[in-house]
Protein backbone atom coordinates (compact mmCIF):
# COMPACT_ATOMS: atom_id res chain seq x y z
CA UNK A 1 0.00 0.00 0.00
CA UNK A 2 1.07 3.19 -0.88
CA UNK A 3 1.87 5.82 1.81
CA UNK A 4 1.16 8.94 -0.52
CA UNK A 5 -2.06 9.26 -2.28
CA UNK A 6 -1.00 10.22 -5.52
CA UNK A 7 -4.03 11.23 -7.25
CA UNK A 8 -5.17 13.52 -4.25
CA UNK A 9 -3.89 17.07 -4.59
CA UNK A 10 -1.83 17.05 -1.48
CA UNK A 11 -0.20 13.96 -2.23
CA UNK A 12 0.87 14.78 -6.27
CA UNK A 13 2.24 18.08 -4.39
CA UNK A 14 4.67 16.16 -1.64
CA UNK A 15 5.79 13.83 -4.62
CA UNK A 16 7.07 16.22 -6.09
CA UNK A 17 8.49 17.51 -3.31
CA UNK A 18 9.99 13.78 -2.50
CA UNK A 19 11.89 14.04 -6.33
CA UNK A 20 12.98 17.52 -5.90
CA UNK A 21 13.75 18.79 -2.16
CA UNK A 22 17.62 18.13 -1.69
CA UNK A 23 17.84 18.15 1.65
CA UNK A 24 14.85 16.83 4.68
CA UNK A 25 15.06 17.46 8.32
CA UNK A 26 15.65 14.18 10.35
CA UNK A 27 14.95 13.71 13.85
CA UNK A 28 16.13 11.20 15.90
CA UNK A 29 15.31 11.04 20.10
CA UNK A 30 18.26 10.92 22.39
CA UNK A 31 19.22 8.49 25.17
CA UNK A 32 17.46 11.36 27.39
CA UNK A 33 14.79 11.73 25.28
CA UNK A 34 15.21 15.04 23.44
CA UNK A 35 14.85 15.71 19.72
CA UNK A 36 17.62 15.46 17.70
CA UNK A 37 17.25 17.52 14.43
CA UNK A 38 19.71 17.44 11.99
CA UNK A 39 19.56 17.97 7.80
CA UNK A 40 20.54 15.23 5.77
CA UNK A 41 20.47 14.49 1.95
CA UNK A 42 17.73 11.89 1.15
CA UNK A 43 16.82 9.76 -1.84
CA UNK A 44 13.19 8.81 -2.30
CA UNK A 45 12.59 4.94 -3.52
CA UNK A 46 10.69 2.18 -2.73
CA UNK A 47 8.20 4.40 -0.74
CA UNK A 48 10.85 5.17 2.00
CA UNK A 49 13.68 7.47 2.16
CA UNK A 50 17.55 6.64 2.38
CA UNK A 51 19.76 8.55 3.92
CA UNK A 52 23.89 7.90 3.94
CA UNK A 53 25.55 9.09 7.72
CA UNK A 54 28.25 9.04 9.70
CA UNK A 55 28.99 5.54 11.04
CA UNK A 56 30.20 7.63 14.63
CA UNK A 57 27.05 9.74 14.18
CA UNK A 58 24.58 11.07 17.11
CA UNK A 59 21.98 9.90 14.70
CA UNK A 60 23.45 5.90 14.48
CA UNK A 61 23.45 6.00 18.28
CA UNK A 62 20.24 7.27 18.86
CA UNK A 63 18.68 5.00 16.32
CA UNK A 64 20.39 2.29 18.35
CA UNK A 65 18.16 3.17 21.28
CA UNK A 66 15.01 4.21 19.57
CA UNK A 67 14.46 4.04 15.94
CA UNK A 68 11.20 5.90 15.43
CA UNK A 69 11.63 9.25 13.96
CA UNK A 70 10.21 12.18 12.22
CA UNK A 71 11.38 14.19 8.72
CA UNK A 72 10.41 17.03 7.87
CA UNK A 73 10.85 19.35 4.91
CA UNK A 74 11.43 23.30 5.17
CA UNK A 75 8.31 25.20 5.28
CA UNK A 76 7.61 28.23 2.92
CA UNK A 77 8.78 31.68 4.14
CA UNK A 78 5.06 32.33 5.48
CA UNK A 79 5.02 28.93 7.76
CA UNK A 80 3.06 26.87 4.99
CA UNK A 81 3.85 24.09 2.51
CA UNK A 82 4.41 21.58 5.57
CA UNK A 83 4.71 18.07 5.32
CA UNK A 84 6.11 16.21 8.33
CA UNK A 85 6.43 12.13 8.14
CA UNK A 86 6.52 9.91 11.04
CA UNK A 87 7.92 6.59 11.39
CA UNK A 88 11.00 3.99 12.25
CA UNK A 89 14.73 3.72 10.83
CA UNK A 90 16.86 0.82 10.20
CA UNK A 91 20.21 0.63 9.15
CA UNK A 92 19.47 -0.81 5.73
CA UNK A 93 22.62 -3.56 5.01
CA UNK A 94 21.07 -4.53 1.31
CA UNK A 95 21.64 -0.85 0.73
CA UNK A 96 24.83 -0.06 -2.01
CA UNK A 97 27.42 2.34 -1.06
CA UNK A 98 26.62 5.91 -2.15
CA UNK A 99 29.17 5.49 -4.47
CA UNK A 100 27.38 2.58 -5.96
CA UNK A 101 23.86 3.92 -6.20
CA UNK A 102 23.30 5.52 -9.45
CA UNK A 103 20.45 7.67 -8.61
CA UNK A 104 21.67 8.78 -5.22
CA UNK A 105 25.18 9.93 -7.20
CA UNK A 106 22.87 11.60 -10.08
CA UNK A 107 21.16 13.90 -7.37
CA UNK A 108 24.16 14.53 -5.08
CA UNK A 109 27.24 14.37 -7.31
CA UNK A 110 27.30 18.10 -7.36
CA UNK A 111 26.92 18.60 -3.72
CA UNK A 112 29.44 15.81 -3.05
CA UNK A 113 32.04 17.48 -5.03
CA UNK A 114 30.91 21.09 -3.67
CA UNK A 115 31.66 19.60 0.36
CA UNK A 116 35.59 18.75 -1.56
CA UNK A 117 34.83 14.98 -2.00
CA UNK A 118 35.07 12.30 -4.17
CA UNK A 119 31.99 10.01 -4.42
CA UNK A 120 34.69 7.66 -3.73
CA UNK A 121 35.23 9.09 -0.57
CA UNK A 122 32.00 10.96 0.64
CA UNK A 123 30.87 6.38 0.43
CA UNK A 124 33.57 5.72 2.80
CA UNK A 125 33.31 8.40 5.75
CA UNK A 126 29.00 8.46 4.69
CA UNK A 127 29.46 4.35 4.98
CA UNK A 128 25.99 3.71 7.03
CA UNK A 129 23.03 3.88 5.27
CA UNK A 130 20.02 4.38 6.80
CA UNK A 131 16.41 3.73 5.73
CA UNK A 132 12.89 5.01 7.12
CA UNK A 133 9.74 3.61 6.04
CA UNK A 134 7.41 6.68 6.86
CA UNK A 135 4.20 5.55 8.68
CA UNK A 136 1.99 8.47 8.53
CA UNK A 137 2.23 11.80 6.80
CA UNK A 138 0.63 15.07 7.80
CA UNK A 139 1.09 18.28 6.46
CA UNK A 140 -0.73 21.48 4.62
Amino acid sequence: MRMIDLTAEFGTHVAHRLRMEQVVWLTTISPGGAPQPNPVWFLWEDDSFLIYTLPDSVKIRNLKQNNHVSLHFNCDEWGGDVVIFTGEAIIDQAAPPANQHPAYLEKYRGGIADIEMTPESFATAYSVPVRVKPARMRGF
